[in-house]
């Protein structure tokens, strides 16, 4: 009869340890998940860094164009200034 007395003893304690190894596991698990999702997490912000950086790209390129064309325009509009500070002396000139 002791061992009779031990199976049951030894049925429970088997159980009790699936149960625990069960719920280890299901941390695990869970633990696994969170990575796996903060890993997504972590892949969607570096995608939207990369498109915020190709925007920021195009606006740096939209801004070196617009200074260029810029620069170009206070060439000419020296150019012209000069020319009628010419015209003005050649008038002034010509008139007294």
């Amino acid at each position: 009869m002791a061992s009779a007395d031990s199976q049951p003893r030894f049925g429970q304690s088997v159980k009790g340890l699936l149960s625990d190894k069960v719920g280890s596991c299901g941390g695990d698990v869970i633990a696994l998940t969170r990575q796996v999702l903060k890993g997504s997490r972590s892949q969607e912000l570096l995608g939207q860094a990369a498109r915020n950086m190709v925007i920021q790209e195009d606006a740096i390129l939209h801004s070196e164009d617009s200074l260029r064309k810029m620069s170009i325009i206070t060439t000419h509009l020296q150019y012209h200034v000069e020319h009628s500070k010419n015209l003005q002396d050649q008038l002034r000139h010509l008139l007294k």
